[in-house]
């Protein structure tokens, strides 16, 4: 009896079974991540904007939503934000969002979370550019704008390049976390699983392998990246 326990503990039928059933809802966790991350970094360009120019009440306001952001555990955010904001947008709006999908709730997490900390890592990394190749860009006659596309923008992104590459692969792995709304993304899906059957074990085994990949993936491609912007330079 023992025997037969072990053995049916791990069998790789089950687990090459169930590898298409997870991946079937790797879209779900790519969407999550691709849609929180871009509207995350326009959230993070405009907070550093605000930070960097000190603009009156906006900075003090823009410093303590970077300090909750920052200070709060993720799945706090989540639950805060789909029990919370329902209730505010029908109060001040008079907009009813009982048909609004759980993902939403989570994406609109994720931006606010990103744009707390990439908002940071953006101005860290303006502000690191000289201030001198600004004033020498002014008085050869470029405008602010053209200041900043041309001169600031393209050595800040070298520097912010590295960190933004590490929140980018930290917000992935915090993606596994919105199966607690009930999102049915691959962590959700290897629960159903488990359910399911009863075999839990490679269902997990999966989920993680996915993550391992792609987070080899992101690691290798952002830093193949950063040689190649480094070389150019």
């Amino acid at each position: 009896m023992e025997t037969d326990l072990q053995i049916d503990f791990f069998r790789w039928s089950r687990f090459f079974d169930v590898i298409p059933k997870i991946a079937a809802k790797f879209p779900v966790t790519f969407e999550i991540v691709f849609f929180s991350f871009a509207f995350g970094a326009i959230l993070a360009l405009l907070i550093a904007v605000v930070r960097i120019k000190k603009i009156p009440v906006l900075a003090q306001v823009v410093r303590v939503f970077i300090s909750f952001e920052r200070g709060t555990p993720m799945l706090v955010q989540l639950f805060l934000v789909y029990y919370i904001l329902p209730q505010l947008i029908g109060s001040l709006l008079d907009i009813d969002t009982r048909r609004w999908s759980r993902t939403l709730f989570v994406i609109i997490t994720f931006v606010l979370n990103e744009g707390a900390y990439l908002g940071e890592t953006f101005r860290a990394a303006i502000v690191a550019v000289p201030k001198l190749q600004t004033e020498a860009a002014l008085s050869c006659g470029l405008t602010g704008r053209q200041t900043f596309l041309r001169i600031i923008l393209p050595q800040a992104t070298r520097i912010a390049i590295p960190p933004t590459g590490l929140n980018l692969i930290g917000l992935f792995i915090q993606s596994s976390l919105v199966f607690v709304l009930g999102v049915m993304d691959m962590i959700g899906r290897a629960q159903a699983y488990a359910g399911q059957t009863g075999h839990a074990l490679e269902a997990y085994i999966v989920v993680a392998l996915f993550y391992i990949i792609v987070n080899i993936a992101l690691r290798r491609g952002f830093a193949a990246w950063e040689g190649a912007h480094g070389n150019k330079s």
